[in-house]
């Protein structure tokens, strides 16, 4: 193991998905298996005595779910980076992970260039935000969502420019930075820089909150 490598914990209660998921990430350079959990519970210390970097996070287990183990694993170790495992029928318990903190959400059969490069991505401080899985979440959760704005709320996004909305709006829609940067005729360091002025100024974590608010504001319809 080497400081450049980046420590990962497998955390599910199915046996074979985590041997999966080892077998796959532990032939991959740059990427180092530390651990494995069964359970929310030992998920909590099991990142409190291995210290990952990135968690690999099921949230339908046994004793402490997914999205408690997320909320507590985040209080304690904010810098540590959840991704969500789910499958089309676990929408509501990924969005309570989301708003528990995680960096993002993955499909279980994703495919290994997909996780390896989600993995990378999460680690480097970005979020992991699939278009045709947000469309789904945010169907289940709408119902959930208010769509009103409160005042601070309305001075915030006031602030942002023309662009900047345009760009929240396209974040909202879970497009990526390349996607952007298409679709506006922008280069993409134009974009990652817009980005970051848009979660600055709303006071966002990343990409998963600014998808999350944006249909809270009702900026992106349900």
């Amino acid at each position: 193991m080497t400081n450049d490598e980046i420590r990962v914990l497998l955390v599910d209660d199915q046996e074979l998905v985590r041997y999966g998921f080892r077998l796959m990430l532990d032939a991959t350079p740059g990427i180092v298996v530390v651990g494995e959990a069964d359970d929310g519970e030992r998920a909590v210390g099991a990142a409190e005595r291995l210290h990952p970097d990135v968690i690999l996070m099921d949230v339908r287990m046994p004793s402490t779910d997914g999205i408690e183990a997320t909320r507590r694993i985040l209080a304690r170790r904010p810098r540590t980076r959840v991704l969500v495992l789910t499958t089309y029928d676990l929408d509501e318990y990924a969005f309570g992970a989301l708003r528990a903190g995680a960096a993002g959400f993955l499909l279980k059969d994703t495919r290994p260039e997909q996780l390896v490069a989600a993995i990378h991505a999460v680690h480097a401080g970005d979020a992991v935000v699939s278009p045709r899985i947000t469309a789904h979440l945010i169907a289940t959760a709408a119902p959930h969502l208010g769509g009103r704005q409160t005042d601070d709320e309305e001075r915030a996004l006031g602030e942002l420019t023309a662009r900047e909305r345009e760009i929240f709006v396209l974040i909202g829609q879970g497009r990526t930075n390349g996607e952007i940067a298409t679709a506006l005729h922008l280069s993409d360091s134009t974009v990652k820089a817009h980005v970051g002025r848009v979660l600055s100024k709303l006071e966002l974590r990343n990409r998963v909150d600014a998808v999350i608010r944006a249909y809270e504001l009702g900026v992106v319809g349900h």
